[in-house]
């Protein structure tokens, strides 16, 4: 449940002529399109500011896409390639971009597992990995943050991470006494974790609505078992999308190399999807102004 600490100065009411600000801190490219794409489209086309942060470059994944799997170019230099998909969800969902410049730490598997590349992302201390981060925050401004939550979402040691230098970032971005190098400080208003779209719950809704329509459910089926080792999260705040899913449809799509078009993510017509489940779904971790619980919208109390 979300922890509530007493304003140190209350931004609650922004004044009219102060643009809304959200940022998004994600761990690879083509993270952003799959948690929160489509109310970050929403929130784009209302006028609020939207920057995504992404921690690394992605070098360390793999072409998940069957169709590319032998594609030149993504043999070649997939980094260059998933840059260039960044480039094209941005185009979509129309935010605005920037690399905090880490190292893919990749997702090891064996047991035991191997030791992550010495200088990737996860293995950095927690105050370099950070300190980019706390001057983006002071820079751009936020009234909103929203990042993964202490698992990362699933327990990629990048989305980990990811999660670490966002929490240490809301503080320390904050704090006159940290890094006065590195600007101005900002309090940010409220920190939302993402990737609840992966919810149970809504797995299961769409499941129930493939099951009644007579279409195959397995590939569903397998992911809700690796659920089942994760705890599922308390959503506090949904907001409405069934406009926007076409948006996060496209900028999924962007990242050709990493999605497959007639895979997971598509698995139900948006038509349908604007029935069963037609929200993004966010946890409130924090708050420095008043809220009221449940929200649909991740500016409730600022506007």
């Amino acid at each position: 449940m979300a922890e509530q600490s007493p304003p140190r100065n209350d931004q609650s009411d922004v004044p009219q002529d102060v643009p809304l600000r959200l940022v998004a801190v994600h761990a690879h490219p083509d993270d952003e399109s799959s948690k929160g794409a489509a109310s970050m489209a929403r929130y784009v086309r209302e006028g609020v500011t939207v920057t995504v942060i992404t921690c690394t470059g992605g070098e360390r994944g793999d072409i998940l896409n069957p169709r590319m799997a032998e594609d030149p170019e993504a043999l070649a230099d997939l980094p260059a390639v998933r840059r260039r998909e960044m480039a094209a969800a941005q185009a979509v969902i129309g935010f605005d971009h920037e690399w905090l410049g880490f190292v893919d730490s990749g997702l090891p598997e064996g047991d035991p597992l191997p030791a992550l590349p010495e200088g990737s992302f996860a293995t950095l201390d927690l105050e370099t990995a950070a300190r980019p981060l706390v001057e983006a925050l002071r820079r751009l401004r936020p009234h909103v943050m929203t990042t993964y939550d202490e698992n990362g979402g699933y327990p990629h040691p990048d989305h980990i991470m990811t999660h670490r230098i966002s929490m240490a970032a809301y503080e320390w971005a904050a704090d006159p006494e940290f890094a006065p190098e590195l600007g101005e400080p900002w309090q940010i208003s409220k920190v939302y974790y993402n990737g609840s779209g992966f919810s149970r719950a809504r797995l299961a809704a769409i499941a129930h609505y493939l099951r009644e329509h007579d279409q195959s459910t397995e590939e569903i089926d397998q992911f809700m078992l690796r659920l089942d080792e994760m705890t599922e999260r308390i959503v506090t705040t949904r907001v409405d999308v069934g406009e926007y899913l076409h948006l996060r449809d496209e900028a999924l799509r962007a990242h050709a190399t990493q999605v497959d078009p007639d895979g997971f993510f598509f698995m139900i017509g948006n038509e349908a999807l604007a029935k069963v489940w037609p929200t993004d779904d966010y946890e409130l971790r924090t708050s420095r102004i008043g809220v009221t619980l449940p929200e649909d919208d991740l500016f409730a109390g600022l506007r």
